[in-house]
C-alpha cells in the first residue's frame, strides 16, 4: 500500500433513533394484484418504511404466499386481503390516496401527505378501477414517462412520505450532505421513555 493513499473513511453507526419516523401513520396496498413477488416486495418496503398495515383489494392470492417478503412483515404488521372495494374498511379519518398516472392527478413532489393515509396502487398490467378512483380522496402521480413496477412505485411514494413528514436536515445548496446534524428535539426516541 502506498504511503500517499488516503485513509479509508470510517463512519459511526446510526443513532438509536434511526430512522426518523414520520408523523401520523399510513398503510399501503394494491388493487387486483396478481404477482406474489410484487406483493412481497411491496410488503417488505412497507415494513422498512414504517407502515401500520398493508392490504390488497381483489388479489388472486394471500399475503402468506408473498415469498419475496424476506423481512416476513406479516409477522410484524397486519395485512388485509379484501375481496372487493365494498369490503375495504379503513380506520376512521384515514384518507385514501390513489397512485395512478392519469390526467388531473397531483404531482407527487407537490403533494402534501395526509397524517393518516392509505395509499393504493393499481395492478401490474392495468390501472386503478373507476369505482376505486371515485372513492379516493386524492389521486397522485409519480413524475415518470410511463408506469413503473408496483412495488417500486410504492417505495417511491413511501420515501416521499417519510421525506415530507419526518425531520431531516435541509439539503445543502452544493453537492454532498448537510454541514451539521439536526439538534435534538427533546423527544425520547421511539420506544424509549425520558428520565428526569
Amino acid at each position: 500500500m502506498s504511503q500517499d493513499a488516503p485513509p479509508t473513511p470510517t463512519y459511526p453507526p446510526p443513532p438509536p433513533s434511526w430512522p426518523p419516523r414520520a408523523r401520523g401513520y399510513f398503510a399501503i396496498g394494491a388493487e387486483r394484484m396478481s404477482k406474489q413477488l410484487n406483493l412481497g416486495n411491496l410488503m417488505r418496503s412497507a415494513h422498512a418504511f414504517g407502515a401500520s398495515f398493508t392490504f390488497t383489494i381483489g388479489a388472486t392470492y394471500n399475503a402468506l404466499e408473498a415469498y419475496a417478503d424476506t423481512s416476513r412483515s406479516q409477522l410484524h404488521l397486519p395485512h388485509y386481503n379484501w375481496r372487493g372495494l365494498d369490503d375495504m374498511a379503513l380506520p376512521k379519518g384515514v384518507k385514501l390516496v390513489g397512485i395512478e398516472l392519469v390526467e388531473g392527478a397531483i404531482d407527487l413532489p407537490s403533494f402534501h401527505h395526509p397524517l393518516r393515509a392509505a395509499y393504493i396502487l393499481g395492478p401490474e398490467r392495468g390501472s386503478l378501477s373507476e369505482p376505486l378512483l371515485d372513492r379516493c380522496d386524492y389521486v397522485v402521480k409519480i413524475p415518470t414517462s410511463f408506469c413503473v413496477n408496483v412495488a417500486m412505485a410504492g417505495a417511491i411514494v413511501m420515501y416521499d412520505r417519510v421525506k415530507s413528514l419526518a425531520r431531516f436536515a435541509d439539503r445543502p445548496l452544493h453537492e454532498g450532505g448537510p454541514a451539521a446534524s439536526l439538534p435534538p428535539t427533546g423527544h425520547a426516541p421511539l420506544g424509549k421513555t425520558r428520565k428526569g
